[in-house]
C-alpha cells in the first residue's frame, strides 16, 4: 500500500539514520581494504619535488578538490584541475616533478581516460582511486587505492552516496598520513591558516599581548596593607615582586583574602614575602599564546609573568589578552 507524502515526511529522520549508517559502515570497511599501495601512495607524494595534481569528473571531481584543499592546508602542495580544461591550456601546470592523483569510482570515466595518455606521455606517476582494481586507470598507475562500498546509500542504489563519502574519507587519511611522515606541527598548520582563529593563536606570541606599562610592582617587605593599593591600581589583580629587576615573587588578590581569613588582625603586620610565591610561571617573550592558554589551564591560574633570559621582568599576559584572539 502507497503511504502518504506526510507518512514518509514523519519517516525522514530513520531514512537519515539509515542513510548515516550506510556511509558509515562504507568507511569503516575501507580498513580493510588498504594494502601496500597505500603506502606506496603516501611514498610517492612525500617524495614529489612538485605538487600533487588531484583530478576527477562529477561528483569525484567535487571530492577531488575537497581532498586537493586538505593536502595543500596540511603541507602538501596539491590543487584541483578538471580534465576537461587541460584541453584549453590548463595542461601548461603540469610537470614531470608533479604526482597525479585521479578519482574515479569506475575507473572507466571517459574524459577522466582521455586525460591519462596526456599524464604518461610527460612521466609523471599517477595514483588512482577507485573501486575497481581491473579497470583502466587503474591499470595505467604506479600505485591504486581500492575504495569499494557494498553499496550507495541512496535507496535507488544510484545517486553517488557512499562512495564519494568513502572517496573523501581516503583522501582524509592520505593527508593524516602525510601530516605524520612530514611531522607536521601545529605551528606548521598555523602557517598555512594565518587568517584563521587558530592560526593567530598559534602564531601570536606573549610580546604581542603583554602589558608592559604600569605594572603592579612591589618590594617583599611592603607590609600588605600597602600591597592591596598598588594591586587593586594594577588592574591585574596581582603584584610582582622585584629585586634588582629580577622577579622574585607574586601575590594575587587571592593570595590576600586568604591572608585576611588567616591571620585577620594580624594582617597588617605582614609583608609580601609571608604570602608571595616564590615561584611563579613565567614565559618568554617568544611564547606561543596557545601555550600560555595551555599553562593557565593547566594551573588553574589568571595570568602568566614574560621574562627575559636573566628573569627581569618584560610584561604580563593575562587571561583577557590570552583570549581576545
Amino acid at each position: 500500500m502507497k503511504t502518504s507524502i506526510e507518512e514518509r515526511i514523519k519517516e525522514a529522520k530513520q531514512y537519515g539514520i539509515q542513510c548515516l549508517k550506510d556511509e558509515a559502515d562504507a568507511i569503516r570497511n575501507l580498513t580493510e581494504q588498504l594494502d601496500d599501495s597505500f603506502e606506496k601512495a603516501v611514498k610517492m607524494i612525500y617524495s614529489c619535488h612538485g605538487k600533487v595534481i588531484v583530478t576527477g569528473v562529477g561528483k569525484s571531481g567535487n571530492i577531488g578538490a575537497k581532498i586537493a584543499a586538505t593536502l595543500a592546508s596540511t603541507g602538501t602542495p596539491a590543487f584541483f584541475i578538471n580534465p576537461l580544461d587541460v584541453y584549453h591550456g590548463d595542461l601548461g601546470v603540469m610537470t614531470s616533478e608533479d604526482v597525479v592523483l585521479a578519482l574515479s569510482n569506475s575507473g572507466q570515466t571517459d574524459e577522466l581516460l582521455r586525460f591519462i595518455p596526456m599524464v604518461l606521455h610527460m612521466n609523471v606517476p599517477i595514483i588512482s582511486m577507485t573501486s575497481n582494481p581491473d579497470s583502466l586507470l587503474a591499470k595505467y598507475s604506479n600505485a591504486h587505492i581500492k575504495v569499494w562500498v557494498d553499496h550507495e546509500a541512496c535507496p535507488l542504489n544510484l545517486a553517488p552516496t557512499s562512495s564519494t563519502t568513502a572517496a573523501l574519507a581516503m583522501g582524509d587519511a592520505l593527508a593524516v598520513a602525510l601530516m605524520i611522515v612530514r611531522d607536521f606541527k601545529p605551528r606548521d598548520f598555523a602557517q598555512f591558516h594565518p587568517g584563521g582563529e587558530l592560526g593567530r593563536k598559534l602564531l601570536t606570541m606573549a610580546e604581542d599581548v603583554m602589558r608592559t606599562e604600569d605594572l603592579p610592582v612591589i618590594s617583599k617587605d611592603m607590609h600588605l596593607g600597602e600591597a592591596i593599593i598598588h594591586v587593586s591600581k594594577g588592574k591585574l589583580g596581582l603584584g610582582v615582586s622585584l629585586e634588582n629587576g629580577r622577579v622574585i615573587g607574586l601575590i594575587t588578590d587571592g593570595d590576600i583574602r586568604r591572608a585576611m581569613e588567616k591571620w585577620q588582625a594580624e594582617f597588617f603586620n605582614k609583608t609580601v614575602s609571608d604570602i608571595m610565591t616564590r615561584n611563579p610561571k613565567q614565559v618568554s617573550p617568544k611564547t606561543k599564546i596557545s601555550e600560555i592558554q595551555r599553562i593557565m589551564h593547566d594551573n588553574k591560574i589568571h595570568s602568566v609573568l614574560v621574562v627575559d633570559k636573566e628573569n627581569h621582568l618584560m610584561g604580563v599576559v593575562d587571561s583577557y589578552a590570552a583570549t581576545l584572539l
